[in-house]
């Protein structure tokens, strides 16, 4: 007996709060122009969402509180109860505690119970991962509808009163690159209309003897004394090597299924930042897809990433189109990505 096909039903996303610009940014920190104009240079990334008020240092939004709202979007988009679910995945860097496991907060926010959740510690590849198990359990036959997750809220790590003026590049970036969001998909072995089949999913450690490229701590600048970073960004690690990666997971995407970059309608390129981005996608060269990102208006939230990409693909693809997504974990250098078709 084949295996069935499993489809994208329908996305959901949430983000907190109002987008904050980088001008916002810059004053709220205390910082002089030339910050605001780095920030629009060497990264790219117009505004974010933060789970913290700027004002008041209060955080305001949790990634159970963001994951709720983008499961129940996600559920609703698909006509489907919470009953309809058979298992859930989540894929996060920043889970709200060590336990209980963020996934089943949602589950019992959304009023799941009596099935299978699975909670997954991983970076930008977090999100592809969950998709990956959750496709498997799909896949043997004993289920037929999951809910996969995938969000970050890194309001711990953003001390509003921090000194960044003597901050050196490796940590000034964690500052601005990141938002907060969260993002859900249903995935089904029965097609609906408007649905998109998952043809392939990639998702492999390729860090064996490589020191990380990202470090991100328990703890958060916010809650705790000590002056040793809560989070480290080897930048020009991920400048040299990403581009290289995704190139490579693009690659092995098309050979697996027998395609050819022209067979491509859509890509939607790693979520970096607004100009790493950028750099991805010329050094692609996948000249005639349409590029899915938002990046530049999201901030780098982690794991959302990929269903904010998706949200717009999905309203943008026509039947019979093809899309490849690419992700790459920088933390211990993980390329993942999935390709779809259009029902």
């Amino acid at each position: 007996m084949d295996a069935p096909e499993i489809h994208i039903l329908s996305v959901g996303t949430a983000l907190p709060g109002p987008p904050v610009d980088n001008a916002t940014l810059a004053r709220q920190l205390g910082t002089h122009q030339q910050f605001e104009q780095w920030v629009d240079t060497f990264i790219g990334t117009r505004t974010r969402h933060l789970s913290v008020d700027l004002e008041t240092g209060e955080v305001n939004h949790s990634l159970a509180d963001l994951g709720t709202t983008a499961g129940g979007r996600a559920l609703a988009a698909a006509g489907l109860e919470a009953s309809d679910i058979d298992v859930i995945v989540m894929g996060t860097a920043t889970p709200d505690a060590l336990m209980p496991a963020t996934v089943n907060l949602i589950a019992d926010r959304l009023g799941i119970d009596g099935i299978p959740t699975y909670q997954l510690q991983s970076g930008c590849a977090g999100a592809v991962q969950a998709l990956d198990v959750g496709r498997e359990m799909l896949l043997t036959g004993r289920h037929t509808t999951a809910l996969v997750i995938g969000g970050d809220v890194c309001a711990k790590h953003l001390d509003i009163d921090m000194d960044v003026s003597s901050m050196a590049p490796a940590q000034l970036v964690n500052v601005v690159l990141f938002g907060d969001g969260a993002g859900a998909a249903v995935l089904s072995t029965r097609p609906t209309p408007g649905s998109v089949t998952i043809k392939a999913v990639l998702n492999r450690l390729t860090g064996l003897g490589r020191a990380p490229g990202q470090v991100i701590e328990w703890f958060g600048l916010a809650d705790r004394a000590s002056d040793r970073p809560a989070g480290m960004e080897d930048y020009k690690a991920i400048e040299e090597s990403v581009p290289v990666m995704a190139g490579e997971i693009l690659k092995e995407l098309l050979d697996t299924l027998g395609w050819q970059q022209a067979d491509l309608d859509f890509l939607l390129p790693p979520q970096l930042s607004g100009r790493m981005t950028k750099r991805i996608v010329e050094r692609l060269a996948v000249a005639d897809a349409q590029e899915v990102s938002c990046v530049q208006d999201t901030g780098n939230n982690g794991n959302a990433l990929v269903f904010f990409q998706l949200e717009r693909a999905l309203e943008r693809m026509g039947p019979g189109d093809r899309a490849i997504a690419v992700a790459v974990e920088s933390s211990k250098w993980i390329k993942a990505g999935f390709a779809l078709e259009k029902v």
